[in-house]
C-alpha cells in the first residue's frame, strides 16, 4: 500500500480519531509488532496511556483499520514543551555554538538550535517558547546565554529577539484543565466539536549583539548547509542543552499532536515524531540527518516520544536559510 494512500486515510480520519479520549496525536508510520518495527505502513495513533479495550468506552476504542488502512496505537505519555532542568551545557560560551543553553530573560532555559541566515545576516534560531516566552515577549527583548535557569544574568545578554511565529493556543480560559474539560465535553457530545487552531512551528530568531558572539557550528555534530526531508525510518541526531548529542529515527510524519504549555494547550499539524531523544531544556535543538543537513526543530516530547517541526515549515515561516 502506498504512502499516499496512508496519508490520505490519515487526513480523512484525523479529526475522527482525535475525538477519542486519551488520543493526543495522529500521524503516519510503520506498524510495530512485539516491539519491532515492521515494513507495513499504518496510520499511527498516539495516546497518553495504552489501555486494554475492556477499560475503554466503545466510542473511544481506536478502530483496527480506517478505509482499509491499518492503524497502530503508540503510547507517548503527555507531550510537553521542553524548557527547563538543571543539567550539562549550561556554561557561558563565546562564541556560542548550537546545542548550548539559551533563553529569553523571563523563561528558564532551552537550547540554541543553530545560527541561520536571513537577508544575508546571521541570526540565532530556537523556539518561540525559548526566545519569545510563548508569545509574551517583544522584539528587542534580551536573550541570555546561558539561560536564566543556568545562572544567566544581564551580563550574559548575547542577542535581542528579532521575530517569532505566534503560537495559537486553544481558548485559555480555565487553563489546561479547562481545555481538557472542553475536549471531554465535545467527545461526550455535550457541546459541538470545533477544530482547534492549528500551528505548524514553534520558532523564533534573535539577532546577535555582535557577529563574533555566535558560531555556525553545533556542539558535537557535523553540520552541512542545506535542508532535507525526513521520511519514516530516517536516522536523525540532535545536540541539546540537557541530553547532549542523541540519536534516533523518524517513526511518524504528517503528525497532528496536542502539546501542553503549562496552563495552555496548542495543536500542531504536519509534525515529525521520533522516539525518546530529549528531556526538558532540549527545546530548540536542530535535528540533522546522517549527512548533516537540517530536517527539523525540536520543541516538545515525553519520556517516550520527541516531536519536531519540519525544517521546511520553519524556513518558510521565518524566511531563514540553513
Amino acid at each position: 500500500m502506498s504512502w499516499n494512500r496512508i496519508r490520505a486515510a490519515k487526513e480523512k480520519f484525523e479529526a475522527f480519531l482525535l475525538k477519542r479520549a486519551n488520543v493526543i496525536g495522529v500521524g503516519i508510520g510503520k506498524k510495530i509488532v512485539a516491539g519491532e518495527e515492521t515494513d507495513e505502513p499504518a496510520v499511527i495513533v498516539f495516546v497518553e496511556q495504552k489501555l486494554p479495550e475492556a477499560q475503554l468506552r466503545k466510542k473511544d476504542i481506536v478502530p483496527k483499520t480506517v478505509d482499509e488502512v491499518k492503524t497502530d496505537v503508540v503510547e507517548t505519555g503527555r507531550l510537553k514543551a521542553q524548557a527547563a532542568a538543571d543539567t550539562p551545557r549550561t556554561a557561558r560560551w563565546r562564541p556560542a555554538p548550537g546545542g548550548v543553553s539559551i533563553g529569553h530573560v523571563r523563561i528558564t532555559a532551552g537550547t540554541l538550535g543553530a545560527v541561520v541566515r536571513t537577508g544575508g545576516r546571521r541570526v540565532i534560531l530556537s523556539n518561540n517558547h525559548i526566545l519569545a516566552n510563548s508569545n509574551e515577549a517583544r522584539p528587542g527583548d534580551p536573550i541570555l546565554q546561558p539561560g536564566p535557569a543556568d545562572a544567566g544574568t544581564a551580563d550574559d545578554v548575547i542577542a535581542r529577539l528579532e521575530t517569532f511565529v505566534e503560537i495559537r493556543f486553544e481558548d485559555s480560559r480555565g487553563g489546561r484543565i479547562g481545555a481538557v474539560l472542553r475536549r471531554l465535553a465535545e467527545r461526550l457530545g455535550i457541546r459541538p466539536a470545533r477544530m482547534p487552531p492549528r500551528n505548524f512551528v514553534d520558532a523564533a530568531i534573535a539577532t546577535p549583539l555582535r557577529e563574533d558572539l555566535v558560531s555556525d557550528s553545533i556542539l558535537g555534530l557535523d553540520r552541512v548547509p542545506g535542508t532535507a526531508e525526513a521520511p519514516v525510518g530516517t536516522p536523525v541526531r540532535k545536540s541539546g542543552r540537557t541530553t547532549g548529542v542523541t540519536s534516533g529515527k523518524i517513526i511518524a510524519t504528517d503528525a497532528t499532536v496536542e502539546v501542553d504549555y503549562d496552563d495552555h494547550v496548542a495543536t500542531f499539524a504536519d509534525q515529525l515524531v521520533a522516539g525518546p531523544m530529549s528531556q526538558g531544556g532540549d527545546s530548540g535543538s536542530l535535528l540533522l540527518d546522517d549527512s548533516g543537513r537540517a530536517v527539523g526543530l525540536l520543541f516538545a516530547g515525553s519520556d517516550r516520544t520527541t516531536v519536531f517541526n519540519r525544517v521546511s515549515r520553519v524556513s518558510e515561516a521565518l524566511r531563514v536559510e540553513f
